[in-house]
């Protein structure tokens, strides 16, 4: 049986084993598709059944968790907590909380983060949970108390040197705050390692909440460099505007490039003059409104309704919002209008076949495992940090994040013209990032 029959019966299996859980078998598919070669190298790996056993989680924890809102009714939701591979170190991975969560939600983003781990060298495994409980239009008492019964449960399951969740769509810092305060009452431990993004006044990081904004333009920066090129003067587009769509756009500000448009759910601006940084953050941070605001306080900007952002000519295209929002048509829209690089700030959002036509386009395309690692790149330095009892600067966590993000970007490209692919940054990662784990599984023995 060759390597791609093998892989082929492989992902027969993993759908088999897991119905109705679409966003995970695409997730095993994109990786699936990129390892072969690796396993034509090393058939050592084919031998130890090393891909049989990554598609499988260690642990899947689903519960129950009840809650009052401020009205007396109770609520009650459903929590997960994936813990999806361990051989390079604790499972690591943020919670998300969005009426979408389902369990295969949650496999295919802790799927997509051991690789993503691995890429960032850091001794971190993979992991990933989150909840159907929506935080939107909620008072911060009703989030409070569906946080301390979510924690409820989940305490038992994670450790510094077991499991450390973080924040994702829907989990801030205000979020964090309280699922560590219930921790804290639960165990009566200050164990300031088992969750990261936490404030700065009780263990958190400089530039967690930047980093995953940040680390991937500077991802988007290495793959421009590489082609002799830099951000200066470039026309960006940007979806989203929470947390990793803001700090993408001031990182591209300050390398030199115009960030023309952003969008939420209810459509996008265009602002050709460049968005205006502080408006967005007053708007989205501490208004909490929704994007058509901006457009009423920017007479030369415009608002266009339930449209994509990707209509808007750019030469650089950083998808920050969800999983799926680029598909072919999406896809056409960018190569027509002259864009060159694509680099993922969210977890998978592009598709596969626009991912195609990326390639076939000649469009460098950046998956998120490599591209968006920067979150956990810096949460893995907050992890060091607890662990040492240290405080690092901005400019010191900065130059670990930017230092860590060029190293990502050099194994992917050279992983990739190893093995034939030149430019190929999703061969690339996916190689790179399966050949850690597999070594590590290796090593460990049948576990």
């Amino acid at each position: 049986m060759t390597a791609q029959d093998r892989l082929e019966t492989i992902f027969a299996d993993v759908v088999r084993r897991n119905p109705g859980e679409a966003e995970f078998h695409q997730a095993v598919r994109e990786v699936l598709d990129s390892v072969v070669p690796a396993l034509t190298r090393h058939p050592e790996y084919a031998d130890a059944k090393i891909i049989e056993r990554i598609c499988e989680p260690e642990r899947q924890i689903i519960f129950r968790v009840p809650w009052e809102d401020d009205r007396g009714e109770v609520h009650i939701n459903r929590g997960f907590r994936v813990e999806f591979n361990s051989a390079l170190g604790p499972y690591k991975g943020g919670l998300r909380f969005h009426p979408s969560v389902y369990l295969g939600i949650v496999k295919f983003l802790g799927f997509e983060q051991l690789f993503k781990n691995a890429l960032t060298g850091m001794p971190i495994g993979g992991g990933k949970g989150g909840s159907d409980f929506d935080p939107k239009g909620r008072s911060n008492r009703e989030v409070m108390r569906f946080c301390q019964s979510f924690m409820t449960e989940l305490y038992r399951h994670i450790g510094e040197y077991t499991d450390v969740p973080a924040g994702d769509i829907g989990v801030g810092g205000r979020e964090i705050g309280y699922l560590f305060g219930q921790y804290k009452r639960i165990t009566n431990r200050y164990e300031s390692g088992v969750l990261t993004g936490k404030g700065l006044s009780y263990g958190g990081a400089q530039v967690r909440r930047e980093a995953t904004g940040y680390g991937t333009v500077f991802f988007a920066e290495e793959m421009l460099r590489a082609a002799g090129d830099s951000f200066d003067g470039k026309r960006v587009v940007v979806s989203g505007s929470g947390n990793v769509a803001i700090y993408a756009i001031e990182k591209v500000r300050q390398l030199g490039g115009t960030v023309v448009a952003c969008s939420d759910s209810s459509g996008y601006v265009r602002d050709d003059k460049g968005i205006d940084l502080d408006l967005l953050k007053e708007l989205k941070e501490i208004r909490r409104a929704r994007i058509d605001a901006y457009a009423a306080q920017r007479p030369h900007a415009s608002f266009v309704a339930g449209r994509t952002v990707w209509e808007v000519p750019c030469q650089v295209a950083l998808p920050c919002a969800t999983q799926n929002e680029i598909g072919a048509a999406e896809a056409a829209a960018l190569i027509r209008g002259g864009c060159t690089i694509v680099a993922e700030g969210a977890n998978m959002p592009t598709r596969p076949d626009a991912v195609r036509a990326f390639v076939e386009a000649g469009v460098r395309f950046a998956p998120g495992k490599a591209a968006n690692a920067g979150g956990v790149a810096a949460s893995a330095l907050e992890m060091q940090q607890n662990a040492s009892r240290d405080s690092w600067t901005f400019a010191h966590s900065e130059q670990r994040l930017r230092e860590i993000m060029t190293d990502i970007h050099a194994r992917c490209h050279a992983t990739a013209q190893e093995y034939g692919m030149p430019g190929n940054y999703v061969a690339g990662a996916n190689i790179d990032g399966f050949r850690r784990v597999a070594e590590a599984m290796l090593a460990h023995g049948l576990i």
